[in-house]
């Protein structure tokens, strides 16, 4: 008997609930038949600023030192301010037709199709895939060097600043692989929310670490010298080395502001009353108001305390020495978040590779079937899949 797709997915919920079969069908299912959302404008907050704000916010001072402090500062400012227009925009576009009622689009590919089709879909399916494959491979690298920078930082107080402390950042990348296998087992992003949280608590640990550094080298009158229009043409470079400066410090402050690639999957975990577009549209200004304003600080206390000489990670450039463990403890909480990010941003790749697996070996039942592992005496000790695929 072919059983259905909502059926299945009913079969899923009580295999993964423990509900029995009258349970299952009252109150516990949205109107796409899908099991009930339950995020809310805190969580989807949560997982915008995990995925906006990353360790490059402690490199935002390099990037106003090229720029000087007008341009630095209305730069970060209007894309902020783009990146809020846009996700608005893109808010609207969950459900097609009506925003109450409308088709729901599951994911930024399932809205590109709905609305542009074609070859469009295609090429946006590319960038978006390729862009967040990339950003996992940075988070990666960049999680591994705060794992090195704690053993340096170990190494420089027991031997002192001379000592070269070079160690390889190859086993802790391949550390925080087998990590993240674990922690990939989250089933989407509506189970993701508390990772978010956590995450979003270690940026903030680690950016007012950095300011609050920042800080007491501003107040401690060794604060170095700062321009309007920031670094200029030095002896030993030229002006297109000048210009290309300025375009990555540009380029920075962008993608900074970047997560539209994840804004569908992130609102459709929202509960749909009040309307998922209204609820989203606050928490957008809620991740960006927040962001903007962490970002604003680190740069400028950054740019103050450190002039022209700017470092490119104020806490991995050990520009500070002491305390050692407020170092150590920014760099731990540095990995943490990375960690939750790197599943934020993760779940459209895994969803998409796990659709498509689903779709070319359907009759195998290493990739049909899962095993859940039981933590309650109602459930079931084997479940079938009916469609391994995340966020839904």
């Amino acid at each position: 008997m072919q059983i259905s797709v909502l059926d299945q997915e009913i079969q899923h919920e009580i295999c993964e609930t423990g509900l029995d079969g009258d349970k299952a069908g009252d109150g516990e299912f949205d109107d796409d038949g899908k099991p009930r959302r339950t995020g809310t404008v805190w969580t989807a907050s949560a997982h915008i600023i995990t995925a906006v704000i990353g360790s490059g916010v402690l490199s935002l001072s390099w990037a106003m030192a090229q720029l000087g402090w007008i341009a630095g500062v209305g730069t970060l400012l209007l894309f902020s301010c783009i990146a809020y227009y846009t996700s608005s925009l893109l808010a609207d576009c969950y459900r097609s037709s009506n925003s109450n009622y409308g088709k729901r689009n599951y994911s930024y590919m399932e809205a590109v199709k709905t609305n542009l089709g074609g070859i469009k879909y295609n090429a946006c399916g590319f960038l978006q895939y390729t862009f967040l494959s990339g950003m996992l491979v940075g988070y990666t690298i960049t999680a591994s060097i705060s794992m090195v920078a704690i053993r340096k930082s170990n190494c420089f107080r027991k031997n002192g600043h001379e000592d070269p402390c070079e160690f390889s950042n190859n086993p802790y990348m391949i550390a925080l692989g087998i990590v993240e296998i674990f922690v990939s087992q989250i089933p989407n992003f509506h189970k993701l929310s508390w990772l978010s949280i956590i995450a979003a608590i270690m940026s903030f640990g680690y950016a007012f670490t950095g300011m609050g550094l920042a800080f007491a080298k501003i107040i401690s009158g060794n604060g170095a010298r700062t321009t309007l229009p920031g670094v200029g043409v030095r002896i030993d470079s030229t002006v297109a080395d000048r210009v290309l400066r300025m375009f990555t410090a540009a380029g920075n402050m962008a993608f900074a502001c970047a997560y539209s690639s994840i804004l569908i999957e992130i609102q459709d975990t929202l509960k749909s009353s009040p309307p998922e577009n209204k609820e989203m549209k606050k928490a957008n200004m809620i991740g960006m108001f927040t962001s903007t304003t962490l970002y604003l600080l680190c740069c400028c206390l950054g740019y103050a305390a450190f002039g022209n000489h700017a470092p490119g990670n104020m806490l991995t450039g050990f520009v500070f020495y002491e305390p050692f463990w407020v170092v150590d403890l920014a760099n731990v909480f540095i990995v943490v978040h990375l960690v939750g990010a790197y599943q934020v941003v993760a779940q459209p790749v895994f969803k998409v590779v796990e659709s498509w697996i689903s779709s070319r070996w359907p009759e195998s039942s290493f990739v049909t079937e899962e095993y859940p592992i039981s933590i309650s005496s109602k459930r079931n000790a084997h479940c079938p899949k009916e469609d391994q695929t995340r966020n839904n």
